[in-house]
């Protein structure tokens, strides 16, 4: 099964990375002249500090509220109200579904979720913005790294002040231990659902089309129904955790664009294109 996972995944990472690449039809700055290329060191060093740089940003985002920020806040915590009330009708409803939910959602669901699985397919984005010097592909990893980090860190927090009881645990969706050291008591939010869609909300931000949009927030949506059908957590746990990730996430990218850091030289451009050979799959740099 282990092996299934990891040809799974690595086989969607592939496809996800290369759709990307073609997709975005994106350039790589090529300076006039050698003094003018910064070496990888440099880009690893400056997107360091705006990866951290964004992270504090969003823990540091109360100070800033303004009107229209508490507006937001107060819809999210009506919806997130509403999504509490319906818990034991729609954990009942959707747990009665596990059982023709094909084997092959749960496991991608479980993996696009988990750490190691998610910062691979993140690692290969920024890696390859790096390598190449493409800021499109550095700005979408330092995004994803920053919002991942930021929503991690976020949900342990608040699942251990919280203490929710699981829904397969038959407690109810309103017991509540805080501070409790049981991993059955850590239902609220859904880590596996921040991570997931976290990842698909920055990386659909890249895509102006509405359809690759769609399609890329709804693979980031199966691990969050596969939670909840397999009785791991509420609906209002992942509904929470993805609200957050989508703030989180609008809260990066708007301090990443403030700094105009990430702006593609225009000058000379080489266009990226997803080729397949024998067996193969391959990106060409066309100048």
């Amino acid at each position: 099964m282990n092996r299934y996972i990891l040809k799974t995944i690595t086989a969607g990472a592939t496809l996800l990375f290369s759709v990307f690449s073609a997709a975005a039809q994106d350039t790589i700055r090529v300076a006039d002249s050698i003094s003018n290329k910064t070496t990888i060191w440099q880009r690893l060093k400056q997107d360091a500090f705006y990866m951290g740089g964004g992270v504090i940003h969003v823990y540091t985002g109360p100070l800033r509220w303004k009107k229209d920020d508490l507006a937001t806040i107060g819809g999210f915590a009506a919806g997130s109200a509403i999504l509490f009330a319906s818990d034991r009708e729609t954990s009942s409803f959707m747990r009665r579904q596990k059982e023709d939910m094909p084997e092959t959602l749960n496991d991608i669901g479980w993996s696009m979720g988990s750490p190691g699985y998610n910062y691979a397919i993140t690692g290969s984005v920024y890696l390859f913005g790096v390598i190449t010097d493409n800021e499109k592909f550095r700005k979408t990893g330092v995004l994803l790294f920053s919002s991942a980090v930021t929503s991690g860190v976020m949900q342990t927090a608040i699942k251990n002040i919280a203490g929710r009881s699981r829904p397969d645990k038959e407690r109810g969706p309103f017991h509540f231990s805080p501070f409790s050291s049981d991993a059955g008591d850590h239902s609220f939010p859904s880590g596996h659902a921040m991570l997931s869609f976290t990842t698909a909300y920055a990386i659909g931000k890249q895509f102006k089309n509405p359809w690759v949009k769609a399609g890329i927030y709804t693979v980031g949506l199966i691990t969050p129904a596969s939670r909840v059908w397999n009785g791991a957590h509420w609906l209002s746990d992942v509904g929470v955790g993805m609200g957050l990730s989508v703030l989180v996430v609008e809260s990066i990218d708007k301090y990443l664009k403030a700094k105009e850091t990430y702006t593609p030289d225009d000058k000379k451009k080489v266009s990226w294109n997803l080729t397949f050979g024998n067996e193969s799959i391959g990106i060409i740099g066309s100048f």
